[in-house]
């Protein structure tokens, strides 16, 4: 952690989700990372009594595609500020018959179809292998899938989600490609930031709005921008709520999951063999094994 504004819970905001208005004494920051800026500011408040630090992952206004989305310096700055567990929002299409249009998903596995991401934040002299065998945490997982229960929203506990570049969308054979691999839905984001948040050693779950049955079903409109942002924002508050509702449910218990532990076994590389400016970047995500850098 460093000096500065503290929160336990960091929240991603997915499209339509660019605030958190529920944030007490809530005050925006603008951070800098070894890995650049984030997405947007990162606003600081208070949920239920629990400090809560918010990202609009697409920036103010949705300016950023999802491939430029600066997912390192996003998880960097939640770990710089003390972040253990991190909650995020996205927009997802179906493809199972069974998942409908306004529906929330709490996904458990994922497929990355995605390319040109940086997804580590190692290298440079630095080795690290992060187990990813389970890309969410479960206890987060199951937090939010209660809250937006609770919400009244129709919600489906574990499903795979497969994650594409973007920011086109899919054809309709990719779609029904998908559909063959037993994927549930598909999305842009989670990916790389489940494996980033993996190695600082963050738990991170997703809440996956359904907005569309991507392109495989041929008696259903095939899906739209516009499409997307009109359905999502019927359920935005609903998002909140649960994000909320999550939030007051998780409190200050101990995490029981092994993502507090993820780098333990995985750095191979010798402390004193490392360059000392990448010892520098990693900062707060190997301290607790090096030391200070």
């Amino acid at each position: 952690m460093v000096e500065g504004p503290q929160a336990a819970f960091g929240v991603i905001g997915g499209s339509g989700f660019y605030e958190m208005p529920g944030l007490a004494d809530a005050r925006a920051h603008d951070l800098d990372t070894p890995f650049g800026r984030p997405s947007s500011a990162v606003t600081v408040g208070s949920l239920h009594g629990r400090p809560v630090a918010f990202i609009a992952r697409h920036g103010e206004g949705h300016r950023i595609l999802p491939q430029d989305v600066p997912s390192r310096a996003n998880i960097y700055a939640l770990k710089m500020i003390g972040v253990t567990r991190i909650l995020a929002v996205s927009a997802v299409g179906s493809l199972r018959e069974d998942i409908h249009p306004l529906d929330a998903v709490i996904p458990d596995q994922a497929i990355d179809r995605t390319a040109g991401r940086p997804s580590t934040f190692f290298g440079d002299g630095a080795v690290a292998h992060v187990g990813f065998a389970d890309p969410f945490c479960p206890g987060v997982a199951t937090a939010l899938a209660d809250a937006v229960e609770a919400t009244g929203v129709p919600v489906h506990r574990g499903g795979t989600l497969v994650v594409i570049n973007g920011p086109a969308f899919s054809t309709r054979a990719e779609s029904h490609l998908y559909r063959q691999w037993g994927a549930d839905i598909i999305g842009m984001t989670a990916i790389p930031e489940a494996k980033l948040a993996r190695e600082v050693e963050c738990c991170y779950a997703s809440l996956c709005f359904v907005t569309d049955y991507d392109v495989w079903r041929h008696d259903e409109e095939d899906v739209t921008a516009s499409m997307v942002a009109q359905r999502l924002n019927t359920n935005i508050t609903r998002a909140r709520e649960a994000i909320a509702g999550a939030v007051a449910t998780l409190g200050d218990s101990p995490r029981a999951c092994a993502c507090g532990d993820a780098l333990a076994s995985a750095i191979i590389a010798s402390r004193d063999r490392v360059p000392s400016d990448t010892r520098q970047r990693l900062g707060v995500i190997v301290r607790r094994y090096w030391g200070a850098a």
